[in-house]
């Protein structure tokens, strides 16, 4: 939850010196740097997890269900949100959805391939969107775990973590779902980790 605020509160830093400054310089290659940072940071994450060999070696068929249940409804719930957003596109909706809690990546891929077609403020606005619902599926997941585990079962905290179910809502999701669900919590954030980029850039280009 912490890391959330200071990702916010950067956010808003930036908004604040954009509105007081006047850069010269060409900010969409600046952003395309730091989105090919961020890309290398999830190859390096993923291949540097100490579970990664145990993982492997407990991988079973049946465990690709859980993040495939996590695509399906977050991608459908998502499309129900246009319903309610007149503004936006059904496929727009579903490109915010698909960032899966990866608020920092997720929202920096969505102003870069929709600024073409919709130009630079909506682009900024869709995803500035993506950034903070992403940000609040994190909090929800880690501040609800308690309750998603109790009503919906164990597995229900995986997959209501997204991508952090590899990371920062491991521990919530070992000590309210089991030590057993480990394996399946790690396999599921790589493979939604891996996705992002994949469903942000498909939907968008819709």
């Amino acid at each position: 939850m912490k890391g959330s605020l200071i990702v916010v509160a950067f956010f808003c830093i930036g908004c604040l010196v954009g509105i007081f400054n006047d850069f010269q310089f060409d900010m969409h290659n600046l952003s395309m740097y730091i989105l090919y940072a961020l890309m290398l940071q999830v190859g390096i994450s993923i291949g540097s997890n100490k579970n990664l060999k145990f993982l492997i070696k407990s991988l079973r068929p049946n465990m690709l269900l859980v993040p495939i249940a996590t695509i399906v409804g977050t991608l459908l719930f998502s499309a129900f949100a246009s319903l309610l957003l007149s503004q936006w596109s059904v496929f727009d909706c579903m490109a915010v959805g698909s960032g899966f809690a990866y608020y920092s990546l997720s929202s920096i891929l969505i102003t870069q391939f929709k600024e073409a077609s919709v130009g630079l403020q909506l682009a900024t606005e869709l995803g500035t969107i993506a950034l903070l619902a992403n940000i609040f599926r994190e909090m929800m997941a880690l501040l609800g775990a308690p309750l998603i585990r109790k009503y919906f079962g164990k597995l229900a905290p995986i997959s209501a973590a997204g991508v952090n179910s590899m990371d920062v809502l491991l521990p919530s999701i070992t000590h309210y779902s089991g030590k057993d669900m480990i394996p399946v919590a790690i396999f599921h954030g790589i493979l939604i980790d891996m996705s992002v980029p994949f469903f942000v850039s498909l939907f968008c280009s819709l």
